[in-house]
């Protein structure tokens, strides 16, 4: 390993065949380098580790799918957000069509409690789909 002002360098070994298909991949979606996209996806594992501790403060962003027609549908959602105030960070709702809509919610807490409380909604009535995408406070990425 060499070290140079808080960078370290240090050799990686792939099969060729790994590298023929990575070097591609990170051209297309704009690395600069190999070591940009290694540090990317670093970090994004890091993230997910985040995620498995339980009790770190994170962050996640909650998307819902739903049919408003669906009878107390509207309610059942703002009640849990309601009950959850500490954690809501934001919400935003948008009309899709006459019927759907879409409903964006960023939480902010410990993983566990983040995940609790997105399958809680996710699995109201009427909702048709909805994805949590959890990332981080960006303060243990330094």
């Amino acid at each position: 390993m060499n070290r140079m002002a808080g960078i370290t360098r240090f050799g990686v070994s792939l099969e060729e065949s790994l590298l023929e298909r990575f070097d591609p991949l990170i051209e297309r979606l704009g690395y600069k380098s190999r070591s940009e996209a290694i540090r990317d996806l670093i970090r994004d594992r890091l993230v997910a580790d985040e995620w498995t501790v339980g009790d770190m403060k994170t962050i996640g962003v909650l998307s819902l799918v739903y049919n408003h027609d669906v009878r107390e549908l509207s309610e059942a959602l703002n009640r849990i957000q309601h009950r959850h105030l500490e954690m809501v960070v934001s919400s935003t709702h948008i009309h899709i069509d006459h019927h759907n809509c879409l409903e964006v919610v960023i939480l902010r807490g410990e993983s566990k409690e983040i995940k609790r409380v997105a399958d809680e909604l996710l699995s109201c009535r009427g909702v048709k789909h909805g994805k949590l995408i959890m990332t981080t406070t960006g303060t243990q990425l330094d």
